[in-house]
């Protein structure tokens, strides 16, 4: 959190902004003046002052991470390759879907998407959501297109085309409500000006942020739109790992059992205003489960 602190030097006041972070686990503090007075965009200031930091501590981090992992794969046996794929959308699936709430263990959704062999008295619907998702998901990896308002609707018409066809591709007519969290999603009213303002912000962001900042900021600000009835969550990540994969980077998952601090940092994102909560946490998850090529 980026803080204003005023100090008194010879009878005058100077403005400083002030940020602590960890380091090799040391706390160091970063300070920027800002003028005797408070400016008035001073919302501006802070970003761009947090934006100087995340870049010196995360940004080197992420393009290492990339330069090994690409290093790693050129060095690996194509077979090792696709095995390694194999489990990673496996284990992605089982995740995405478990944390909007599928009854499927892993070894089931294994089980399911490798031999084709539906266990016994789990709900139809979310064997059918398991085998959608990743045909979606490896249709995103072959095809490598880029994010467009028609690309979401046909995943998410193809998630949920074989369980709930009243909403698979349909932006929601109704308000909902997200489940033990503080956030109210937008008025339908407010969806489709919403979606656009998402779109116009991907196109002029997506050569200008890292694109690990970039993933995060798009899983943030699409789940928050929340134009579906249900999928959000799902769809979000599949963004999310469309981006990462469209820019060379190893791809991510987000756990089942993350689920409580992965939760924690949208909804204060979202009840806060403020991306930067996400996006810290999303830059630690990324780099804890990369640590091996930084």
């Amino acid at each position: 959190m980026v803080s204003i602190k005023k100090r008194r030097i010879g009878g005058r006041t100077y403005y400083y902004l002030e940020h602590s972070l960890r380091r090799e686990g040391r706390v160091k503090k970063r300070e920027k003046y800002i003028g005797r007075n408070i400016p008035k965009n001073i919302e501006a200031v802070k970003a761009g002052f947090l934006y100087s930091i995340y870049r010196e501590k995360w940004f080197d981090v992420f393009d290492r991470i990339k330069k090994n992992y690409s290093k790693e794969e050129k060095l690996t046996p194509k077979s090792a390759r696709q095995e390694e794929f194999r489990k990673f959308s496996i284990r992605f699936t089982y995740d995405t879907q478990r944390i909007e709430g599928s009854k499927l263990t892993l070894r089931e959704t294994a089980e399911l998407l490798e031999a084709g062999v539906a266990p016994s008295g789990k709900p139809i619907r979310d064997v059918k959501e398991a085998e959608a998702h990743q045909k979606i998901f490896n249709d995103m990896l072959k095809q490598q297109k880029d994010l467009s308002l028609q690309l979401i609707l046909y995943w998410h018409t193809k998630l949920f085309e074989a369980t709930k066809q009243d909403i698979a591709g349909r932006i929601r007519k109704h308000q909902v409500a997200i489940s033990g969290s503080k956030f109210v999603p937008p008025s339908p009213a407010e969806i489709l000006p919403l979606l656009r303002d998402f779109f116009r912000w991907y196109e002029r962001s997506k050569q200008k942020l890292h694109p690990i900042e970039l993933a995060s900021l798009a899983h943030l600000k699409f789940v928050t739109v929340h134009p579906f009835a249900d999928g959000n969550g799902r769809i979000s990540r599949l963004i999310m790992n469309s981006i990462v994969n469209r820019n060379g980077f190893p791809m991510l998952n987000i756990a089942y059992q993350n689920r409580s601090s992965y939760y924690t940092a949208l909804e204060r994102s979202q009840t806060k205003r403020q991306d930067q909560i996400f996006m810290q946490w999303f830059f630690r998850r990324y780099v804890k489960e990369y640590r091996r090529y930084a």
